[in-house]
């Protein structure tokens, strides 16, 4: 009997589901269907007489075969990687933007989730703020840039969108009669602007304590009992809480995570399409 080898595409699209936890955001980062995913992976059961992903209304996991076979898998991809390289030419390389309300405490986890996908492709990342990437990428200094939703910008495709909103140290609290502490990321950040035009709209009397170079600075300064500071919950540190509705202050928005490209194909398309399926994945646990 002849046997008949694995389709690479199959493999590869069972280990995005794996990844992923759904056959929806695995077809879209694979752009192709959830029925092409499905058949996919059903013909790959076939072939190796096992069940690999329990599938329920409710979640989507391995199955014991899966988790034995995940392994086998990766490392079946890497291999045919690593060969299509070696006689690809040049190593490409991708220069990608990402802003610091954007990339966060899942920045490690993206990073690993690209380099899986392609470990030939050299990654340069740029961390910034919003505007100052869209203009890098305007200049055509980055290939692709993630970024919030920027004013006066309608291109770009929207990964995600999350919940912003007023978030203090458990132990925090608002002296009565005095402004608002709030602890801010430095101008151009577009959410610095939003939530001060918000406050103002509202008659809240505020000030500034403290202005962080990045999130991560932010975040310290309000675990530090400094103030409050408009986050998405996905950047918050352990123990956080919203005082938006105690102390009565105007209500946040949900703001997009919008993916700028020229239309890379090959490698990098393939590396921009793990990493915009890892934002939707993070991005929906979060909410």
């Amino acid at each position: 009997m002849i046997e008949r080898s694995l389709d690479l595409d199959a493999v590869r699209a069972f280990v995005r589901v794996a990844d992923i936890g759904s056959f929806t955001l695995a077809a879209e980062s694979l752009r192709t269907t959830q029925a092409a995913i499905s058949l996919k992976l059903k013909r790959l059961e076939e072939r190796l007489g096992c069940r690999l992903i329990e599938r329920t209304p409710r979640y989507v996991r391995l199955s014991g075969q899966g988790a034995v076979f995940i392994d086998h898998a990766r490392d079946l991809l890497a291999v045919h990687d690593r060969t299509s390289a070696v006689f690809a030419g040049a190593r490409q390389r991708l220069v990608l933007g990402i802003s610091d309300h954007v990339a966060g405490p899942d920045l490690p986890a993206l990073i690993a989730r690209m380099n899986a996908q392609d470990p030939q492709l050299l990654v340069e990342i740029r961390i910034g703020s919003s505007g100052d990437l869209l203009q890098s990428f305007d200049r055509r200094e980055l290939d692709a840039a993630i970024v919030r939703l920027h004013d006066g910008r309608s291109d770009g495709d929207v990964l995600a969108d999350e919940q912003f909103s007023w978030f203090a140290a458990p132990g925090w609290r608002h002296r009565a009669g005095e402004p608002l502490p709030v602890a801010t990321m430095p101008e151009p950040c577009g959410v610095r602007v939003l939530a001060g035009h918000l406050l103002d709209d509202a008659g809240v009397e505020w000030r500034e304590v403290f202005v962080g170079g990045g999130v991560a600075a932010v975040s310290a300064a309000v675990m530090a009992e400094l103030g409050v500071a408009a986050l998405a919950r996905r950047m918050l540190p352990l123990g956080a809480r919203d005082v938006g509705p105690e102390l009565g202050l105007p209500d946040l928005p949900r703001l997009p995570i919008v993916l700028h490209t020229r239309g890379e194909n090959g490698p990098k398309r393939k590396a921009l399409d793990a990493l915009s399926a890892a934002f939707r994945s993070a991005a929906r646990s979060a909410s």
